[in-house]
Formats: C-alpha cells, structure tokens, sequence
C-alpha cells in the first residue's frame, strides 16, 4: 500500500477513535466502579474468550498463516464503535455498551502486542517471528487510538454542545472511511481474497456467531437481565475493523493480515441484524 493510502488509513482511524471519545464522559468510567458485574462479564468475553475462541477456531479450520495471523488480529482488538449504534437499534443497555467500548479500547492497547506476538512466534517462520513488533504496535496504539481518544474526551468535557453536535457527522464519516478502507484492500488483493474466501468466511461467521451466543449465555448464567445480556453479545461481536486494518496494513506492513477483517466487517453488519430483531421483538 502506497504511503498516500497509509496516511489515509491512519487519518481514518485517529477520526474515528476521536469520534469515540467525543461520545465519553467521565461517568462512563465510573459507572463500571458503581456497577462492575455487566462491564467484567462482557469485558471477560471480549478480552479473555474472545482470542481462545479464534485460537481454537485456527487450530480447527487450519487456516494459511497469514489468515491465522489475521484472525488473531481481529480478535484481540477492541470492539468497534459500531457497536454503540447496533445497541441502540436492538433497544439493549447503551450506557453498558458505552462503557465496554471505553475500558476494552484502554485494556487492548496492552493486550493486542501480547496476542500479536503470540501470533508471530506461533505461525510464522522463524525469521518473522524474531522480529514480532510489540513495541511498534505499541507506539501505533498510542498515536491512533489512545491520543485521539483523549482528544476527543477533553472536548466532550470542554465543549459538551460541540461534542454533540459532531458525534453525528463523525460516525457517518466512520462509516464511509471503513467502506472505503475495505473497498481498497479487496481491489488490492483481490486475488488473494478469492483464493482463500470461502475458508475465511467460514472462520469468521463461526468467530462471529459463537462469540455473541457465548456473550448472550454467559451474561443469563450470571443473572443480567435480558438488554445486557443482547448488549453484551453485541459488544462482543462487533470488532474494530478499521483499527485491524490500520495495524495490519501500517504498522506490521502486512496487508494480506488485514484480509479477515475486512471480511469480518461485511458479516458483523449481517449478522448484527440478529440481535436487532430480538431486542425489538422482545421490547413489543
């Protein structure tokens, strides 16, 4: 990928993660302090259950390196902001999905080199595996998701009215730059995404649909009721794409990563119609 489109990737996701923090107060964070059954429950899922489930997915489906490497990827990051409008459409606790979506996005800017490098060691040849990039993840995170993040917050803070007003127009905007990045990776490698499309959609529709069943259940087991239960299957199904994407293509140069969740971003949307129509049906 030429540098002007790398710029562009990096623009994207800083907006879109700005776009997040201008969504957060303050009470967000507090709320998990004030109620943290909801938040561990769902943040468990996503951080702990969420990459085994990928790694057993690997190890079932014996997937090339690079899509075992991708699939890795895409688990380990935080869940998308996407999830917040997906909640909101299915009726289910958003002031619980805002609140997920702030801590995972904190927590993964250290777990993501600790799966990545894993990743590395584990299924590429020995030359790359020596050279996993822990600390240049590291520094990606800061600079695309932490920094902006805070931007976003201190303005939400400062200009609550603006924040309003932009959130809007930044989450459309979010919306059009994923859409372009995915459009753009499969021209790219187009080749390579119709060779290995069907194993990869099979992955990623099984990552998908057991991941927010596993949500949904544990959530019931642990008695939450039925909107934070369906929230926490949401949150737990919706990835960060575009942040796969970015890291994948940017920072480890390896656009052939970024295949899978540019797969994962087209069947999340499908499969988030599930959970819409529960949570309306259950609300009538």
């Amino acid at each position: 990928m030429d540098s002007s489109a790398s710029i562009f990737l990096a623009v994207a996701i800083m907006i879109i993660m700005m776009g997040m923090g201008l969504s957060l107060t303050l009470a967000d964070f507090r709320r998990v302090v004030q109620n943290p059954k909801p938040v561990l429950l769902g943040l468990t899922n996503q951080i702990i259950l969420l990459p085994l489930v990928s790694l057993g997915l690997v190890y079932l489906f014996q997937p090339p390196p690079f899509i075992a490497v991708g699939v890795i990827l895409l688990a380990a990051c935080p869940g998308g902001t996407s999830s917040n409008l997906v909640t909101l459409l299915a009726k289910g606790d958003l002031a619980l999905s805002v609140s997920m979506t702030a801590v995972n996005s904190i927590i993964t800017i250290v777990t993501i080199p600790f799966w990545v490098g894993y990743a590395y060691s584990t299924h590429l040849d020995e030359s790359a595996a020596m050279g996993s990039p822990t600390v240049d993840i590291l520094k990606t995170l800061f600079v695309v998701l932490a920094t902006p993040l805070a931007i976003g917050m201190l303005v939400k803070n400062r200009s609550p009215r603006f924040a309003e007003k932009m959130e809007r127009p930044v989450r459309i905007a979010s919306s059009l730059f994923l859409t372009i990045v995915i459009l753009g990776l499969v021209a790219r490698e187009f080749d390579l995404l119709r060779l290995y499309l069907p194993q990869t959609l099979g992955i990623v529709m099984a990552l998908n649909a057991i991941t927010m069943g596993m949500g949904y259940v544990l959530s019931k087991s642990f008695g939450l009721s039925f909107k934070q239960a369906m929230t926490i299957a949401i949150e737990s199904g919706i990835q960060n794409g575009t942040l796969t994407i970015s890291l994948a293509v940017i920072t480890l140069n390896q656009p052939d990563f970024a295949i899978v969740a540019a797969i994962y971003s087209l069947v999340m949307y499908a499969m988030s119609s599930i959970p819409i129509y529960f949570g309306i049906k259950h609300q009538s």
